[in-house]
């Protein structure tokens, strides 16, 4: 089935909530970066800005700048619908209301938007996919994963979870997924099924409390680092 960008609701983050959310240090921006499902986010343009790199991937990324922007203007005002509706549901600190969450998402989509065509001819912006990338193994010091796995449980299964997660630590010597609630606001019930089953291949797994939490209790990301030396175990699920 072919992708449509009228069955997604582009929605991007800004460069400051990436930092906060995958706890980010200065040292670690400076490292080879892989994002998967980035949308619209901006933080690759932003990273780009203070001479960093980062490559994101995201099939919808096959749309060009005219036709993205044209669907962030369809779906906003349903987005910040949805967002006074549910107000209950985050946590109004840093973004202190509805008003400053529409303004902060519309700069960081604005500077994506700008920077996406430059940003697909050097390469930054790549339509790939998980479960599948064209990297090799250990290609990048760090990949990321924002708001897609887990938080999309009912959505995704665990089979592609594993997968997707196997796939960013073949290519990446760490990974870090963020959050670990489901749309629910609940935790992932994916969550325990993964740390135990990556553990037990050979893996480091952390839970680590981040500087961030928009959503309520939303405030983890999975951290997974592989062996330094040995095989690892198999990983599928049983």
């Amino acid at each position: 089935m072919a992708f449509r960008l009228d069955n997604i609701v582009p929605w991007g983050r800004s460069f400051d909530e990436y930092v906060r959310m995958f706890g980010l240090t200065s040292d670690e921006l400076a490292l080879s970066i892989l994002s998967c499902g980035d949308g619209p986010a901006g933080f690759n343009s932003e990273m780009n800005k203070r001479g960093n790199k980062v490559i994101s991937c995201d099939p919808i990324y096959q749309f060009t700048a005219e036709q993205l922007q044209m669907r962030i203007k369809e779906s906003y005002e349903t987005v910040m619908t949805e967002a006074y509706k549910n107000k209950d549901n985050f946590v109004w600190d840093i973004i202190k209301s509805p008003e400053e969450l529409g303004r902060v998402r519309m700069e960081a989509m604005e500077g994506f938007l700008a920077d996406f065509k430059k940003g697909k001819q050097e390469g930054r912006y790549l339509v790939e996919s998980l479960p599948s990338l064209p990297f090799e193994d250990k290609a990048f010091d760090l990949a990321l994963c924002s708001h897609f796995l887990f938080l999309y449980t009912e959505q995704l299964s665990l089979e592609f979870h594993r997968a997707s997660i196997a796939e960013m630590c073949r290519v990446a010597n760490e990974v870090r997924i963020f959050p670990l609630i489901d749309m629910d606001l609940k935790g992932s019930r994916y969550v325990d099924i993964i740390r135990t089953k990556f553990t037990e291949a050979g893996y480091s797994v952390e839970i680590k409390t981040v500087p961030y939490e928009f959503q309520r209790d939303g405030n983890e990301m999975m951290k997974i680092r592989g062996k330094i030396n040995g095989e690892l175990n198999d990983l599928s699920i049983s």
